[in-house]
């Protein structure tokens, strides 16, 4: 049998920072309705609707101290020793994320050079064949370097490559937005490798899609909804919560599908769905409706391992956090081991969607 070029994950890392957040923590807030009307209602009230429908119970931000580059760096050195690598013999370095380095006294983004050419800095690798840039692709980021890490393996262009995911949302939130509570900060790393097998392993199949026609302003950049306020010269994320979610049941588990489809793969066989952690009931309704796609009406419990009850949404972090998390077996009963087949998932700005296939 015909040997094959495969991308296979040999090491993973994260950051989760240490200053922790709980809803109580906005009681404070001056919450705001993207017309500039104050909401009328208690802020106890508006903290209890958004656990109850987002699950976010708190959240990690980073300290003063600390930019994305610096939580990719740390995530970065976590994975090169989880893989135990040389950094000098990576190809690649390539950081996902959205908004570079904010400072906690500018609300600016930092982008040159590039986060992945200060990480690689940080690392001290001296080799000029590593390559180093940045993604920014909104929530999906750092799947879909993965997905570009596969291809420059599979190419024969690269044998090893360190993918990151980092941001600091905590910098770009309108604290006068009930959204504000959604975001988190953190990083998360993978190493991929090239492995010569016989039997098909590692990265099988994935799917991409952006549906920007009608959908591009659904996470944007805007000013602050308080109408006098400090920040009013500023801009902040922003997201048309109702439409992304409707958007998110309508496409994920389609995609989710195709990907599987590709692969003449089926969901009965998939282990653990790893999805973007966005918001905890939204990712229930998306797997309740990529199993009705199979023909099957019982979702098996624990497919789904979730972090963002007490992490948030870290955007492109959310999930090289979760599996990293996972593989250094700190999710409970959650485990991966040899042969288990997984599936990636996200969704986010753009918007963009995608999801990959992946056999341990």
């Amino acid at each position: 049998m015909k040997t094959k070029t495969y991308s296979i994950i040999t090491g993973t890392g994260t950051y989760i920072p240490s200053e922790k957040v709980t809803n109580e923590d906005f009681l404070s807030n001056e919450f705001f309705e993207s017309n500039g009307s104050k909401i009328e209602k208690s802020n106890r009230e508006i903290i209890d609707k958004f656990l109850e429908i987002t699950t976010i119970a708190e959240r990690r931000y980073v300290t003063d101290d600390l930019v994305t580059s610096d939580i990719a760096y740390y995530s970065a050195v976590d994975a090169i020793k989880s893989a135990d690598i040389d950094p000098e013999e990576l190809d690649y370095i390539i950081v996902a994320h959205n908004f570079g380095d904010v400072t906690s006294e500018s609300k600016r983004s930092d982008i040159v050079p590039s986060l992945a050419a200060r990480v690689k800095h940080k690392l001290k690798i001296k080799n000029p064949e590593t390559v180093a840039y940045d993604l920014p692709f909104g929530c999906p980021g750092w799947l879909q370097a993965i997905i570009q890490a596969d291809y420059f393996i599979r190419s024969g262009d690269a044998k090893k490559i360190l993918v990151i995911g980092a941001e600091v949302l905590s910098r770009v939130s309108d604290p006068h937005d009930r959204d504000s509570m959604l975001y988190a900060d953190g990083a998360g790393a993978a190493i991929l490798e090239a492995k010569e097998s016989e039997k098909p392993v590692g990265i099988l199949a994935h799917k991409t899609r952006s549906d920007t026609y009608l959908y591009s302003q659904m996470l944007r950049m805007d000013k602050s909804y308080h109408p006098n306020g400090r920040y009013k010269n500023e801009i902040f994320l922003k997201m048309n919560g109702r439409r992304l979610y409707q958007y998110a049941l309508e496409t994920v588990p389609q995609a989710i599908k195709d990907c599987l489809d590709k692969a003449g793969a089926h969901l009965k066989d998939i282990k653990n769905i790893l999805i973007h952690q966005a918001n905890g009931k939204m990712d229930d309704a998306i797997l309740k409706r990529l199993y009705k796609l199979f023909g099957m009406s019982t979702v098996p419990e624990d497919v789904m391992p979730m972090t963002i009850s007490w992490l948030g949404n870290s955007s492109v972090a959310t999930l090289p956090t979760l599996l990293d998390l996972i593989l250094k077996g700190k999710m409970n009963t959650h485990r991966i081991g040899p042969n288990d087949k997984l599936v990636f998932a996200s969704v986010g700005a753009g918007m963009n969607i995608n999801a990959l296939y992946y056999q341990a």
